[in-house]
């Protein structure tokens, strides 16, 4: 098993000091930065966009991971990644075109995500599963940071985890939501190869050992 990648999500960052707290990621050796999207209706919340990405851009060269919570994320894929996204994940329930959409992102030469909500089945990914560089597991439903993990992600994850060995498929396992410290290891033991993390980075008081801890226990 590849070590943990640990990706501190900005939605929990202070955005009027953006450019430090970004910052504080690498310094705190986290080797991803989460970039959540949000349209306002997809999700019912707003966050920002490839402008704002395109700028953040400037101050770091850490793994910039989209997550677009967006409707007909097709029509914004190209968007983002002239905006210098690395990886770009959208939602399988947010597009009638879930191929199309995978094709466009892989045109764009960026690694491509799907991301699954609470409520759906792994089995719906069987046909494009061996196309992905990503699968992101919503552990909580998205549009909000601070939420409690929903535990049957962990039969997603282990699922996941069990078709990439049998089939001997590439993509990495992600989860998005409630994740930390007092459940990394039940998460790692399961198969997630990143784990997304918002308000228990931003909040902790050491974040250089707070993602040591994370990795440590981790990579047991």
């Amino acid at each position: 098993m590849n070590n943990l990648i640990v990706s501190p999500s900005i939605l929990a960052a202070d955005f009027s000091n953006i450019v430090a707290e970004v910052t504080s990621i690498k310094t705190a050796n986290a080797e991803w930065v989460h970039l959540d999207v949000m349209d306002g209706n997809f999700v019912p919340n707003i966050t920002f966009g490839p402008k704002f990405i395109k700028d953040l851009r400037k101050h770091s060269d850490l793994y910039f991971d989209a997550h677009l919570m967006i409707e007909n994320p097709e029509n914004f894929i190209e968007q983002f990644a002239k905006a210098g996204c690395d990886g770009i994940c959208f939602h399988f329930e947010a597009t009638k075109h879930v191929h199309r959409a995978l094709q466009m992102v892989k045109a764009n030469k960026k690694d491509v995500g799907i991301s699954i909500n609470p409520a759906t089945s792994v089995d719906l990914l069987l046909p494009i599963l061996s196309e992905l560089d990503q699968v992101l597991v919503m552990s909580v439903n998205p549009g909000f940071g601070g939420q409690t993990f929903i535990d049957y992600s962990l039969n997603k994850i282990k699922q996941l985890h069990a078709l990439k060995v049998k089939h001997g498929y590439t993509y990495k396992i992600n989860c998005d939501g409630g994740a930390g410290l007092s459940n990394i290891i039940q998460l790692r033991q399961a198969g997630i190869d990143v784990v997304v993390t918002g308000s228990a980075f931003f909040g902790a008081q050491d974040k250089k050992a707070f993602i040591k801890e994370m990795c440590d226990k981790g990579n047991l």
